[in-house]
């Protein structure tokens, strides 16, 4: 377990509330999220289907995007309207409730991605 002085000194300002660890500026004015660089890859978006850890309900995966933060949420966010599903943005990839990946895939090829399926 971390203790307060590794985790940054700071957490809570009465001034600007919340602050952040790394730049310890208020989480508003943050310096860490703008610099987190695009992940790296090939350009090649693999589509996979995971049940794993998720008490057996399907969840469609997309990884290896090349997109920045925003982007990305404005994809997932087309994915899920187009697939009338929820999901969420993890680690630079898309996750999209149920089984959708013949639809995912064909969404992304539409909008000029290379695509692979991936898994089984």
């Amino acid at each position: 377990m971390k203790s307060f002085s590794e985790l940054g000194g700071l957490v809570y300002s009465t001034d600007s509330g919340r602050m952040c660890p790394g730049c310890r500026q208020p989480v508003a004015q943050c310096q860490c999220a703008s610099q987190r660089a695009i992940p790296a890859g090939d350009g090649i978006a693999r589509v996979q289907r995971e049940t794993k850890g998720r008490g057996g309900k399907a969840v469609t995966i997309v990884r290896g995007l090349v997109l920045d933060a925003e982007a990305l949420t404005a994809l997932a966010k087309r994915l899920k309207a187009a697939c009338g599903s929820g999901g969420t943005v993890k680690d630079g990839q898309v996750e999209v409730q149920g089984d959708h990946c013949d639809k995912v895939v064909a969404l992304l090829q539409a909008e000029g991605f290379k695509v692979k399926r991936s898994g089984g």
